[in-house]
């Protein structure tokens, strides 16, 4: 919701597009307006909005089509405990584990003998659809 009491929604499609829509004042519920931006323009809306803006999770470059996303392993994860190749995340994704932050720890290039430890986050990088499909693997219960 906006100072001016607008709602706005932005809904992120998984091919980098985003639609930006508002919606009525005497009516919350009532679209009035919506845009759909590639992921370019929405890159460049960004940095107008916020010539500085940084994400915690998502880092990416249009240029190579190439996104870099932070994955969390739970605590509760099938895969806390386990090793990494046994995800089968590049093979089925096409997606790279680059790093793995453990505590104040970064460990660069992970092999696939390395053992995951819930609280991890896994730094993938690979195409919009492979960086889904690998969070959504280790999102699996």
């Amino acid at each position: 919701m906006t100072r001016e009491h607008r709602h706005l929604s932005v809904v992120a499609h998984r091919d980098g597009a985003r639609t930006v829509s508002v919606y009525r004042a005497d009516d919350p519920d009532s679209c009035a307006q919506s845009l759909r931006l590639t992921s370019s323009e929405a890159g460049s809306l960004i940095d107008a909005l916020k010539p500085s803006h940084h994400s915690a999770s998502l880092l990416y470059t249009t240029d190579l089509g190439l996104v870099a996303e932070r994955v969390e392993v739970a605590a509760a994860s099938r895969w806390n405990g386990r090793v990494l190749g046994e995800t089968r995340m590049r093979t089925e994704t096409g997606a790279s584990v680059v790093a793995v932050l453990r505590r104040a720890e970064a460990i660069p290039s992970p092999a696939p003998d390395f053992r995951l430890t819930g609280g991890d986050t896994l730094i993938v990088i690979g195409t919009r659809e492979g960086v889904d499909a690998a969070a959504a693997i280790l999102g699996r219960e």
